[in-house]
């Protein structure tokens, strides 16, 4: 049975959704002010992997990944460009389905923008307000009454005195508390606004997930994700908005991936580590990036590096180099097989893919022992549910095993050489031949040859 460390209960529990066979799903996305970075690329892969899964395992997933396409960043940075919101956003949306294209990401069912929602928040933030939880504060802001909700810090596991306000909450002199946050700011010269009944005004950060799952998923659903930053203070408004409006239980099991750090330093652009998605790819191919993120556990750090990448990279070139050969059409994987039972206990288990990663060495290894093409089969099919292994393996090994940089010799200047060396074998000069084999082994290129011509793969 599928468990999940549930981070409300800090423990793993069985995964029971709330309809049999149904699960709902929302993740927290990206404010599109800027291209994605690879704390981006985490979320999205990691929760790709988790849906994957689900339905692997039978289940029919709804999965919501959110836009937020208005912000205090998104207003600045719009302004600064001399470009207008919508114009900005647009260009980093579709940068964003990009990137995550590129990384082998499956669209969510739904990505609702938070702009397409602002009734259904000033509907939440009039209940909050009936309920005595919201107020209108001296500047005309619309804020939320933390102190009032019996329930608020049980996420971060923190008591109101331990608690501080979150670096997207402005802290200012018409809250009653520090801790209090903003549902409705009002709008200042020249910002874009919504009328509403507390006056022209635009929607905070958290009243937006709160409006956007309830109207996708309903008013309570099976997991909530997101990047470990969100647990507080996002998550934990948003429980007090949903909970304290609907007066039932949001989430039912609240999971967080963990960190990226870069070379064991935490990201951030002041420490000049900081990479976009489109940064790393531009050095490394896009699946030697996913089965980067994959190999790691979601709640561990993610440590990036360039020394870990290509340790991926030569990683994943095994698993194909076992592969090449093989025709291996996707089928259905057999659940009882020791090997698919094992992968099947890693991923049952919180979703533990650096176990299942090492079954698919395994039976790498079982591969390269054997020749079975059954066993090939297998090997594919667990892969693809990972999202992995889904090239051909020639095509991946001659793709520099992984290598997007520039560095890696052409495949045209490849084949010449071949080309070269083959005429030099037919002309008995087998010092040109070997030497030619020798030159293309220290660029990183191995020659392979056979019964129906010489093949290259990347070293």
């Amino acid at each position: 049975m599928l468990r999940i460390y549930n981070t409300l209960a800090r423990d793993k529990q069985p995964f029971v959704p709330l309809e049999p066979g149904r699960v709902r799903m929302y993740v927290c996305g990206m404010t599109v002010y800027d291209y994605c970075h690879l704390g981006h690329a985490r979320v999205m892969v990691v929760f790709d992997l988790v849906t994957r899964w689900l339905r692997a395992s039978g289940y029919e997933v709804t999965y919501v990944r959110n836009i937020t396409d208005i912000d205090d960043k998104i207003i600045r940075r719009a302004a600064e460009n001399g470009e207008s919101i919508g114009t900005l956003t647009q260009r980093f949306i579709d940068a964003m389905d990009e990137d995550a294209a590129a990384l082998g990401v499956i669209r969510p069912d739904h990505e609702p923008r938070a702009t397409e929602y602002v009734p259904q928040m000033q509907a939440i933030i009039d209940r909050l307000e009936r309920n005595r939880l919201a107020y209108v504060a001296s500047d005309g802001d619309v804020n939320y009454s933390v102190r009032d909700f019996a329930g608020y810090g049980r996420l971060s596991g923190k008591s109101l005195e331990d608690l501080r306000a979150g670096e997207r909450v402005e802290v200012n002199s018409g809250k009653r508390d520090p801790l209090d946050f903003v549902l409705w700011k009002r709008s200042k010269e020249g910002e874009p606004f919504w009328e509403s009944a507390w006056g022209r005004g635009r929607p905070g950060w958290h009243i937006e997930c709160s409006a956007m799952s309830a109207a996708l998923l309903g008013e309570t659903f099976d997991i909530h994700g997101g990047g470990q930053d969100l647990q507080f203070p996002h998550h934990e408004n948003e429980i007090a908005q949903s909970e304290g409006a609907n007066g039932r239980p949001f989430v039912r099991y609240w999971m967080h991936n963990g960190f990226v750090r870069v070379d064991d330093e935490k990201m951030s652009k002041s420490l000049g580590n900081f990479f976009t998605v489109r940064e790393v790819l531009g050095r490394y191919d896009a699946e030697v990036v996913r089965f980067f993120i994959a190999r790691a556990h979601y709640r561990s750090p993610l440590n990036y590096s360039d020394r870990h990448l290509d340790d991926a990279r030569q990683a994943l070139a095994r698993l194909y180099t076992a592969l090449k050969g093989f025709d291996v059409p996707p089928i259905a994987i057999d659940w009882d097989e020791p090997y698919a039972a094992r992968f099947r206990a890693a991923m049952d288990d919180d979703f533990n893919t650096p176990e299942a990663i090492a079954v698919l060495f395994d039976l790498a290894g079982e591969l390269n022992r054997s020749r079975d093409p059954a066993v090939a089969q297998l090997l594919n099919a667990l892969g693809r549910s990972l999202g992995l292994l889904e090239r051909d393996p020639l095509l991946f090994l001659q793709s520099a095993a992984g290598d997007a940089s520039a560095d890696a010799l052409a495949p045209a200047a490849i084949e010449a050489k071949i080309a070269e060396r083959a005429a030099a074998k037919k002309a008995r000069d087998f010092a040109t031949a070997d030497a030619i084999r020798a030159d293309l082994l220290a660029a990183g290129v191995v020659l392979e040859d056979g019964a129906g011509g010489t093949l290259w793969r990347r070293a």
